[in-house]
């Protein structure tokens, strides 16, 4: 389900960040400045979804979810702390929209006679190659 942008909007509002030291590249620069971006979005708290899309965000994304029931994304990619967030705000509508999108129901088909035939010439390949492995009768 593709979100819209008036509801993407008010997801954003509802994000909290936090900022710390990244264990990525940047060299001696890792130790000064806080790069990494930490995001959390409560599900409790949300206004945007209905109570049936967060049953389903709950069951799709529990290992991201803690005990408070709070969505954690984190994100340290990059050397800044600017394009982490820009990252992990998109990794968490990437996360948000395929959690949504309904599973399509599969539709059972049968094999086409053209590949059953194929199938079985493989097999007939497969069987002579083994019986000149063996060793000649006498």
């Amino acid at each position: 389900m593709k979100l819209s942008d008036t509801r993407k909007q008010q997801l954003l509002s509802e994000l909290k960040f936090a900022a710390t030291r990244s264990s990525g590249p940047g060299g001696q620069n890792v130790n000064k400045v806080n790069t990494q971006v930490e995001l959390r979005f409560s599900l409790s708290e949300t206004t945007t979804f209905s109570d049936s899309e967060i049953l389903i965000l709950q069951q799709k994304l529990k290992n991201r979810i803690n005990s408070e029931n709070e969505l954690i994304l984190v994100s340290s990619v990059y050397r800044s702390q600017w394009r982490n967030k820009e990252e992990v705000i998109q990794k968490f509508f990437d996360r948000i929209e395929n959690a949504l999108t309904p599973v399509k129901k599969r539709i059972k088909t049968s094999p086409t006679k053209s590949s059953k035939l194929k199938r079985l010439a493989g097999k007939k390949i497969v069987a002579t190659k083994k019986q000149l492995r063996k060793p000649p009768e006498l």
